[in-house]
């Protein structure tokens, strides 16, 4: 698969089948990610693999704690500006309309909010969940190195037939997710990443995307 195609077909999916990941393939990506663009070379990730039973046991807990309605652990960043405003709050709203609606999710259900928790917190299945982490000294060039190195493990896993799915929500759950991967107090989580196989005979939503014109602009070209 050459570096367009994973591009292009890498998306968030929220429907993965119980087909295990070998740990060889999960090694070969990030061993290959190391490589990926790092400001002065600090290389601020700490990434856990979670799968089998400290998974299992992982998405027990956070489920249980969704649908018992708990709000989650007191966030360590915000998600999202307090305000977004057009063309932001455009976008957001109407991925979002996409995204749930394919799940089986109405935005007037009055249980939305409990079963986009309950998905969300089974992972959408996948077998394999990664953790990155971060050290709380780190600045916002350190998260934005670690989002280049998220996405360099994405397309990579791309490159050997696996999806994944970001889930920055597995960050109301940090304190849960801690338990399991015992992360020094030291690191604050920055996001999960859900990883398997794609389950077949499942929408598969695509949510579009502002046209190039509208975020680039090409100066003395």
């Amino acid at each position: 698969m050459d570096v367009y195609e994973a591009v292009d077909s890498r998306r968030a999916v929220r429907a993965f089948s119980d087909e295990p990941v070998s740990k060889e393939i999960l090694e070969e990506v990030l061993a290959a990610a190391t490589r990926a663009p790092s400001s002065g070379n600090l290389q601020p990730w700490r990434v856990y693999v979670v799968t089998g039973e400290p998974l299992a046991e992982l998405k027990r807990r956070a489920t249980a704690r969704a649908l018992a309605g708990d709000p989650g652990d007191e966030r360590e960043y915000p998600m999202y500006p307090a305000e977004l405003t057009s063309p932001y709050l455009d976008r957001f709203s109407d991925a979002a309309a996409q995204r749930y609606k394919a799940l089986g999710i109405e935005r007037d259900d009055p249980d939305r909010p409990m079963k986009i928790a309950a998905l969300n917190s089974e992972a959408f299945g996948a077998p394999v969940v990664l953790f990155c982490y971060l050290d709380r000294t780190m600045g916002p060039g350190q998260w934005g190195d670690a989002g280049m190195y998220l996405q360099t493990v994405m397309l990579l896993l791309r490159a050997e037939g696996l999806h994944s799915c970001p889930q920055v929500m597995w960050t109301m759950h940090r304190k849960t997710v801690s338990q399991i991967v015992e992360a020094d107090d030291g690191l604050v989580l920055y996001c999960g990443i859900a990883v398997g196989f794609e389950k077949g005979g499942v929408p598969r939503p695509r949510t579009g995307r502002a046209v190039m014109t509208e975020t680039v602009s090409f100066i003395g070209v």
